[in-house]
């Protein structure tokens, strides 16, 4: 019996996954227990509450890493795909009967994509600079060079992203496996000098902990749930990788590793509670500190690698879902689909990510910002997941019911005792969530107003093919875009009423995105003959595909619809948006989706369209 390809190819998917799925979340032993003894709520570093603190961390691992993400969410995969939008969109097929249901589903499924541009920007900052900070520990000298050294490092990461990752990125896979295996070597070596430790794994510490002093143990909880930051990338990836690669690598390597080395730092306290001051380090012996500093760097540059890609990901899924305008996205790869470069999210991602290691300057400052953003992705996932559960699955009540509410109450647990963090730094993700909200609402909402009014304006095709008869024709193929399949492309009727002339052969070509990743050769096309020499074309493309009309047109020959490029013309409306005198959305919206609009990359650049073979015509449209 031959294998199946993901069994031919199980051991580079598992190194893969461990290169970049569990980049985050494995570099949190980095400052996760060190933030709950040392940070804006320190906690004494006494017996009880160590062994409580660690209770909470290894069964708050299990609850909503092990059991949520890897046991129950990688199984809603939308064609392989995963991540906010790829469940939202999952989602919405789901609701499309239940407007009411669709469009709170909509909102909630955006709001955690705005959420991870947030995270995105704090978890470099954090990461690179808890790793660095381990300077001072070899010598106090160092301190002053921590900040300048952060921002280097993080400067040099951002500026490699235009030349691709592919060849870092296959030396992803070995270094985190030497830091997991480091991680676990560190803290067993540590739990043998203290095994009273191990009592830790019973829940009954746990829940001793949070009833004791339930004011303390909740201010605890925002820096507790560090240690699973970075466990929504399980999900996200999953489309890299596959469920199965995912879940072996995790139970078999990062889960056991990450476990022995939080128990170790416990056991170091219990020993040395003056080891607050960075537990992390202090674990592995002085003679190698320096080492373990550089492979602490390379980790995080790494979980800080994972974290951008998904960023450029997400905004590169956001244009094709009509949540952003058209912009610039690079193809950094010609063997590796997914790997890709957008200038505009990079940038933004790279000053914002500065400003935050100049303003914080520490990694225990950083981790009052962390936190927030990344519960609310969690508990909103909760949700579209219940949806899921209750409409796709449709799991027993008797069982699902009480799944979806102790999910949510731990999720909503965790949200809470992060949200009065806010004050101390969680404004900044939750500002830059907010705006990122704004922005994609506002251009989803301004381009059904703007297809609304192009609708109006439009007059029927089947008016334009009576009346072509006389109409005197100019050899070739005149290509029109429109973004809709009803009426006529305004393009078409100013060619019309400018030129007085008709192409031997008409198109009007529809752009299509599916709720799906990806579409299939064989499904990319819809072709309609509608007579005298006029077609309506489709082309079909799913959230994670790149549009190319010159490839997606070669097709049509085997269909009977041959293209020459150098007899094809292709004509773009370009929309000059102005306002109405009673605006569909309030004046401060209507403005930012005309900026937007305005900045928006070209659409024959962002079709890989020849430039010489467009011609751009200006129609003017009120919303």
């Amino acid at each position: 019996m031959s294998s199946t390809p993901t069994q031919q190819k199980l051991p580079p998917l598992v190194l893969g996954a461990l290169g970049v799925v569990f980049g985050d979340i494995g570099t949190s032993p980095l400052y996760a227990i060190q933030a709950v003894f040392t940070g804006p709520h320190p906690l004494p570093a006494v017996e009880a509450n160590i062994l409580g603190v660690l209770s909470v961390l290894f069964w708050t691992i299990m609850l909503l890493v092990s059991f949520k993400y890897v046991a129950i969410i990688l199984r809603a995969d939308n064609h392989g795909e995963g991540g906010s939008l790829a469940l939202l969109a999952l989602v919405g097929e789901l609701t499309a009967q239940h407007p009411k249901i669709k469009w709170t589903v909509t909102a909630l499924g955006v709001f955690a994509a705005a959420l991870f541009f947030g995270d995105s920007m704090i978890t470099p900052a954090i990461s690179v600079l808890s790793a660095v900070e381990g300077l001072d520990l070899v010598s106090h000298q160092f301190k002053i060079y921590i900040l300048p050294l952060t921002v280097l490092i993080l400067t040099g990461l951002f500026f490699i992203q235009k030349r691709g990752t592919g060849i870092v990125g296959m030396a992803f896979g070995p270094i985190m496996i030497v830091w997991f295996g480091c991680l676990a070597v560190f803290g067993i070596i540590s739990i043998t000098h203290h095994p009273q430790i191990l009592y830790a794994l019973n829940p009954v510490y746990a829940f001793n902990f949070l009833i004791s002093d339930f004011r303390i143990a909740f201010l605890s909880l925002g820096a507790i749930v560090l240690a699973i930051t970075g466990g929504e990338a399980l999900y996200a990836d999953m489309g890299h990788f596959g469920k199965f690669p995912i879940r072996l690598a995790w139970f078999s390597f990062v889960l056991p590793a990450l476990v022995l080395n939080y128990f170790g730092q416990g056991a170091l306290l219990l020993d040395n509670p003056q080891a607050v001051e960075n537990p992390f380090y202090l674990l592995a012996p002085a003679s190698i500190l320096v080492p373990l500093v550089l492979l602490a760097t390379a980790a995080t540059v790494i979980a800080s690698q994972a974290v951008i890609s998904g960023a450029f990901s997400l905004a590169n899924q956001s244009v094709h879902m009509g949540f952003l305008p058209r912009m610039e996205i690079r193809q950094t790869s010609d063997k590796a689909q997914g790997q890709i470069y957008v200038p505009l999210t990079n940038w933004t991602l790279y000053l914002a990510v500065v400003f935050l290691v100049l303003s914080f300057q520490s990694s225990t400052n950083l981790a009052a910002a962390y936190g927030i953003a990344v519960t609310g992705t969690m508990t909103i996932t909760t949700i579209l997941i219940a949806v899921v559960i209750l409409m796709l699955w449709r799991w027993p009540l008797i069982f699902s019911i009480p799944l979806i509410i102790v999910l949510l109450l731990a999720d909503m647990t965790y949200f809470a005792a992060n949200a009065i963090k806010i004050i101390e730094g969680g404004w900044f993700p939750l500002g830059i969530a907010v705006i990122s909200f704004t922005v994609l609402m506002t251009w989803k909402r301004g381009r059904a107003l703007l297809f609304e009014d192009i609708a109006r304006q439009s007059v029927s095709m089947q008016t334009i093919l009576d009346g072509v008869d006389d109409m005197p024709r100019v050899s070739g193929t005149a290509v029109f875009l429109t973004p809709t399949s009803d009426g006529t492309p305004s393009a078409l009727l100013h060619n019309l009423k400018h030129n007085h002339v008709l192409h031997e052969r008409n198109i009007l070509l529809t752009v299509v995105v599916e709720d799906k990743p990806y579409v299939t050769k064989g499904n990319r096309l819809l072709i309609k003959d509608m007579g005298k020499n006029f077609y309506w074309v489709r082309v079909f493309y799913g959230f994670m595909d790149a549009p190319d009309i010159p490839a997606a047109l070669e097709i049509c020959a085997a269909r009977g619809l041959p293209f020459d490029m150098m007899t094809t013309s292709f004509f773009v409306s370009r929309a000059l948006i102005v306002s109405s005198p009673h605006p569909s959305m309030t004046k401060w919206r209507e403005r930012l989706f005309i900026s937007l609009s305005k900045n928006a990359m070209n659409a024959a650049d962002f079709f890989k369209i020849p430039a010489n073979r467009v011609i751009e015509m200006g129609t003017l449209v009120e919303i």
